[in-house]
């Protein structure tokens, strides 16, 4: 068994980038009291992939890390089961949106005067190009 099951996933990506964001703040052993973890490693282990995020953390570490619990919430279902369980998740409570995510529907929403416009092949290069994509 691998002794880093987790090191390739979104979320141990997305912990490192944003424990390094926080450091001129705050230290991982901080981030880690702050969510409510005994162990100080803890955000170690979950950076280098060693352990998984259990759900119910998900909330005291968005808080830690000053994210959206969303975001963090739709990471920690990817690490649990992949897509089939964000998939299933996604069948039954419909698609988690950030906050960031809901500011892009409401200027869409805007600027088609709430047409409810149709994403085209143009619409989806125009996106996708904002991104390098």
């Amino acid at each position: 068994m691998a002794r880093r099951p987790y090191e390739h996933s979104r979320l141990a990506k997305y912990l490192e980038k944003r424990v390094l964001q926080l450091r001129p703040r705050k230290t991982q052993a901080e981030i880690a009291e702050q969510a409510g973890f005994i162990n100080p490693n803890m955000i170690a282990m979950l950076k280098s992939g060693a352990t998984r995020l259990p759900l119910d953390r998900v909330p005291s570490l968005a808080a830690a890390l000053v994210c959206d619990p969303r975001l963090l919430f739709n990471l920690a279902i990817n690490q649990l089961g992949g897509d089939t369980t964000a998939r299933a998740i996604e069948q039954i409570f419909g698609v988690v949106v950030t906050n960031k995510e809901v500011a892009w529907i409401e200027e869409i929403r805007d600027a088609s005067g709430h047409a409810d416009p149709t994403l085209t092949s143009r619409g989806r290069s125009a996106i996708r190009g904002i991104f390098g994509k």
